[in-house]
């Protein structure tokens, strides 16, 4: 099956010509967050048209499921093919989505820990702007309650009965008391009711209906397509008779390579664990498809903005590796996808990078709302609006991996040793350090090398883009309080690598 896609890739030095002008805004649009967990980027149909096809098709050819919804909303809006997590891994990347803040500063910096009282979220300061806010599915930023329903903090969301803190359980029922998570309920025995994904969208919906006289910030978290990897009939069976193959860089040579780079000892159920993982998905772009019909027929969908990403990937056996927490694009890099027919031109692509801390900062300023703090997060706005950014603008993102405590204890175990690394990614690089004692600092070419499994780092072509990486590495490490830059084994390799000048 020949799958060779034409792209038409619209340079972003470009964008501003292609939209000029600008729209006239006579009411606060609304605004619906669709929030999956994690979500492999390749398996979006309008990220698949931006790669090549060894890029778009790691698990072969036919291992497609097609997502007709978002990519309806990356064709009418706004496609960042860069967009980072802050931390792949759901807590801390979610914190800084909803706040602007880096992991280290909002006191979310692993998962299952509570979101600092004195840090606001997106969805307070619209709420103190007028608008009725809605949050349904799971939150996953008040500490270990399991499940936790309507938790007592509302993080700026009013209505948040359908609001609950952890879990993936896959069938939700309504009871006397409230929802409640059938924990121990088959998933052949859900159906279109109370199947976890059509649950929350659902309840969804009929906030939409209620508030559709605007205007409303409704936030939709989907906890899928995280394992376990189940998923309701018929979804369950619809991409069974694929033939998966395995990723050519799960069976690359890792001799020399850092300890994040690689895996092994996976799992032999691959074919069945990745048709559930296709059927999640599918059942999550189907219930899109319900949400985005709900706005046209309400007469708000041009007037709404439509945001869909995710907290993190999932390798899906990329390099050996399954779900998340390394700095390899398929664990960290999350599908961003923005739509709003009254306020933005359609169809444009950025390839600048984009961290999921800019998040909020560029939702208020685009919304016109006076932030509420100093963000860490930079207003990526003029982007959404199809407009460059400044010609002294530093296109580059940073990411960590979790610690146990936010001043690292070196802790050198096998099981810790995948979650001590940094990075700073450009379009064109992305530069690693680690503190496993073992662990060579290591840069990726991008560009050249998209499966990521070549080392630039020690090759003198490359020793200013190196220099470079590394100070912006110190700098924001001291402008943002991350302590990992002051690991002596990250700081002695930094320090080594700026030239002097």
């Amino acid at each position: 099956m020949n799958h060779k896609i034409n792209k038409v890739i619209l340079p972003v030095s470009l964008l501003s010509i292609v939209a000029s002008g600008s729209y006239s805004q006579t009411q606060q649009p609304n605004i619906v967050i669709i929030h999956t967990d994690e979500q492999n980027f390749r398996t979006l149909g309008c990220y698949r048209e931006c790669l090549q096809n060894e890029q778009a098709f790691p698990w072969g050819e036919e291992a497609i499921v097609e997502t007709p919804n978002i990519d309806y909303l990356a064709h009418r809006g706004v496609l960042f093919t860069r967009c980072y997590a802050t931390t792949p891994v759901s807590s801390p990347s979610r914190a800084s989505f909803m706040t602007g803040f880096y992991p280290q500063n909002n006191g979310v910096w692993t998962n299952d820990m509570a979101l600092s009282e004195k840090t606001p979220t997106f969805g307070e300061s619209l709420r103190d702007n007028g608008y009725a806010t809605g949050y349904f599915g799971k939150l996953h930023l008040n500490g270990k309650g399991k499940p936790e329903w309507h938790p007592k903090r509302d993080f700026g969301f009013s209505d948040n009965f359908y609001m609950y803190n952890r879990g993936h359980w896959k069938k939700i029922e309504e009871a006397e008391e409230g929802p409640v998570f059938r924990t121990n309920a088959d998933v052949k025995t859900t159906n279109e009711k109370t199947f976890t994904t059509d649950f929350i969208a659902t309840r969804a919906i009929d906030f939409i209906n209620q508030q559709k006289d605007g205007p409303f910030c409704c936030m939709i978290c989907f906890p899928d397509p995280h394992s376990a990897n189940l998923v309701r009939p018929p979804y369950d069976t619809k991409y069974s008779h694929i033939k998966f193959k395995e990723p050519v860089t799960a069976t690359a040579d890792t001799t020399s390579r850092p300890a994040w780079s690689h895996g092994d000892n996976l799992p032999a159920d691959q074919p069945e664990d990745m048709a559930q993982y296709f059927g999640m998905i599918k059942c999550i772009d189907d219930n899109i498809g319900r949400i985005l019909s709900t706005l046209k027929e309400k007469g708000v969908l041009d007037n709404t903005i439509i945001v869909f990403t995710s907290d993190h990937g999932d390798l899906c056996r990329q390099h050996g590796l399954i779900n998340k927490g390394v700095p390899l694009d398929d664990s960290a890099r999350v599908p961003f996808i923005i739509s709003y027919p009254a306020g933005m031109r359609e169809g444009i692509r950025v390839d600048n990078v984009m961290s999921v801390v800019d998040f909020t900062p560029s939702l208020l300023s685009f919304c016109q709302i006076q932030p509420s703090d100093q963000y860490d997060g930079r207003d990526l706005s003029p982007l959404w609006k199809g407009n460059k950014l400044p010609e002294k603008y530093n296109d580059i993102v940073f990411m960590r991996a979790t610690t146990p405590k936010l001043k690292s204890d070196w802790d050198e175990s096998a099981t810790a040793k995948r979650t001590m690394w940094i990075s700073a990614v450009t379009p064109d690089y992305k530069l690693t350090y680690s503190e496993y004692s073992s662990d060579i600092p290591w840069l990726t070419d991008l560009k050249k090398d998209p499966d990521e499994l070549f080392n630039c780092y020690f090759d003198p072509a490359y020793k200013e883009i190196v220099s470079q990486l590394a100070s912006n590495l110190k700098e924001y490490g001291e402008r943002y309080n991350d302590p990992r830059i002051h690991h002596p084994k990250i700081q002695y390799e930094i320090s080594s690598a700026i030239l002097k000048k």
